[in-house]
């Protein structure tokens, strides 16, 4: 009976990390949706370094695809991670918990230093969204970024 709880507990252990990275909603992006890499897109560069980005600010048309290119020429980890400012603030406190958290998902990527990632991004819905690394204390740092869509 002890080693059943024990291996209970022990799974349950193992899934916290990636439970809590499950709360911040992938299923339904605030930003828009993956990209179609079957139709055109526009190629934005994003230079990744300590601590900012180039460009910072991007301004898009609502419904326009976007090609990001991250290029990361710093000499560490850094993320790009886009979503709204609330959603981004929330996820900063789960890698606070869980700061060698990866993340490769549709709207974010962690990349090494000399590293490079697209993401393909469709803006389907108007607003001022954010892109930040939210490894801890990189974002408070001034590692965010802005993208206007219209």
């Amino acid at each position: 009976m002890k080693t059943i709880k024990l291996g209970i507990a022990l799974a349950a252990l193992s899934l916290a990390p990636a439970l809590a990275h499950e709360q911040h909603g992938h299923a339904a992006f605030s930003a828009g949706e993956p990209g179609d890499p079957k139709k055109p897109a526009r190629t934005v560069e994003i230079l990744m370094n300590e601590m900012d980005y180039a460009p910072a600010k991007i301004e898009v048309k609502r419904g326009e695809q976007i090609r990001f290119v991250l290029r990361n020429v710093g000499k560490e980890d850094h993320e790009f991670l886009l979503a709204t400012t609330k959603e981004n603030l929330a996820h900063a406190e789960v890698m606070k918990k869980h700061p060698h958290m990866e993340h490769d998902d549709p709207n974010g990527v962690r990349l090494a230093p000399s590293k490079t990632a697209e993401i393909l991004w469709k803006f389907t819905k108007a607003g001022t969204f954010e892109f930040s690394c939210l490894i801890p204390g990189h974002r408070d740092y001034g590692m965010v970024g802005n993208v206007t869509v219209n």
